[in-house]
């Protein structure tokens, strides 16, 4: 069996989430890790593994098939993924959804230039519930989207809040309003703002010294992150986080609530949903099989920007079309 040689660009939790989902597929191989930080202080769980200087990835160009970017979506990757898809087939997880036009667009000029398949986005949202939108709503064209998350932590929002001047460490929850959770599922349709069908809590470790009013302000008037929600923020010390904010458990749902018949008189409500205990890891894991598709993509000749919208279904799996058509169709 050929592999995909991969290679992974930052090495905390969803860097190691990628590596984890590697050891679980035999068709992927971990070939390289770049770090911002000195190589020589990364613990690495795979054994063997090469560990390089971010600033080397260019000398290591033809020995990673797809290089996996595990950064920020709120500093790093737009700048980074432009950057590495002018040397590698990139996938990427950013998931600022209001900007997502914008980082294609920046990313497809990048990997058209240089002849690479970059894939962004992705994850589970943006990701696998895009899927899920993106197939409800083409079964039930009369209907309306809802998505709820949580409750669970963000990583793209803890990361946003930790890069807040004063701020030592941070979690946020997302969590859904019950009461509008409930009236969806129930097929009433109603009419939810933002701030309606989410809150926001963000437990924040401060500096010594810093200002925890300036810190606070940022985070409820921060656009795209906070600034549409109920957005509740405390102050806790650094023991506290680690003991009861230590996991990174994270899900949600997608539901399509449409009509059929002449006169819509007949009710469907679609449910995706899914629980996960470690976000990164899960993120990982999809991150991992886009790998696997950016390849198959690039050995076919494609080059360009792509979402989880682009790619077949079936470049996702390591089974081959005729295994999938016999276990899964």
């Amino acid at each position: 069996m050929a592999k995909t040689r991969v290679g992974i660009l930052g090495y905390g939790n969803l860097g190691r989430g990628v590596e984890l989902a590697c050891g679980q597929n035999d068709d992927l191989e971990l070939v390289a890790l770049f770090t911002r930080r000195d190589p020589a202080t990364l613990a690495v769980l795979t054994e063997g593994v090469p560990v390089y200087s971010a600033d080397d990835m260019a000398a290591h160009k033809d020995d990673v098939d797809v290089l996996v970017l595990c950064g920020g979506s709120a500093r790093d990757l737009p700048e980074q993924t432009p950057e590495c898809a002018g040397l590698f087939n990139v996938v990427d997880s950013f998931d600022t959804h209001a900007n997502i036009p914008v980082h294609f667009a920046n990313v497809d000029v990048a990997a058209r230039a240089a002849g690479t398949v970059a894939v962004i986005s992705a994850g589970w949202d943006p990701g696998m519930f895009s899927l899920a939108r993106l197939y409800a709503g083409s079964v039930l064209p009369e209907g309306r989207d809802y998505t709820f998350w949580g409750r669970g932590v963000s990583q793209g929002h803890s990361d946003a809040i930790r890069r807040i001047e004063g701020v030592a460490d941070a979690r946020q929850y997302t969590v859904p309003v019950p009461a509008a959770l409930e009236a969806v599922r129930n097929g009433e349709n109603p009419e939810l703002t933002t701030r309606q069908k989410h809150t926001r809590e963000c437990y924040v470790v401060a500096k010594d010294g810093a200002d925890k009013a300036a810190i606070e302000r940022a985070i409820v008037e921060m656009p795209n992150y906070f600034a549409d929600y109920d957005t509740t923020v405390t102050f806790i010390a650094q023991e506290e986080l680690d003991r009861d904010h230590a996991g990174i458990p994270h899900g949600g749902s997608v539901i399509r609530s449409g009509v059929t018949g002449e006169n819509g008189q007949h009710k469907h409500v679609v449910e995706y949903s899914l629980a996960l205990d470690s976000n990164p890891e899960f993120t990982g894991s999809v991150l991992a099989a886009c790998a696997r598709a950016a390849h198959r993509m690039s050995q076919e000749g494609q080059v360009g920007c792509k979402t989880l919208f682009d790619i077949p279904p079936a470049y996702l799996s390591s089974q081959s079309d005729e295994e999938l058509r016999a276990r899964m169709l």
